[in-house]
């Protein structure tokens, strides 16, 4: 069994956070105090393997600039680290978005690219 105040420690040391650095928790409609959060997250132990999601899906924790969110793949969940990217100042046009398979931005513009080298 996993217990939600655990992993959420784990997670945060893991990324060198402590829950003193989050600033607010809520999910997609309300949210709640951090006393609240850790209270609940002390008892709630859920199996954390494949079946169902047990944990609210909407669920997130967030300081400055970083969140923590749920994942879930067939039942199976985790918390999700994520930062506010930095922003890159290099602007390109591009023309396709979607079309290949787990390509990167790059990677689907590379053939015009090439192609405009050799005009």
């Amino acid at each position: 069994m996993t217990n939600l105040w655990e992993e959420t420690e784990i997670i945060l040391t893991a990324h060198e956070k402590t829950f003193k650095d989050v600033k607010y928790i809520q999910g997609s409609n309300f949210g709640i105090t951090k006393e609240n959060f850790e209270r609940v997250a002390k008892k709630s132990k859920y199996y954390s393997g494949f079946g169902a999601q047990k944990v609210a899906e909407d669920l997130v924790v967030v300081g400055d600039n970083w969140w923590i969110e749920r994942h879930e793949y067939d039942g199976s969940e985790w918390w999700e680290y994520k930062e506010k990217p930095k922003q890159i100042s290099e602007i390109k046009e591009v023309s396709h978005l979607a079309g290949g398979m787990w390509n990167k931005l790059s990677e689907l513009n590379e053939t015009e690219v090439e192609d405009e080298t050799k005009i």
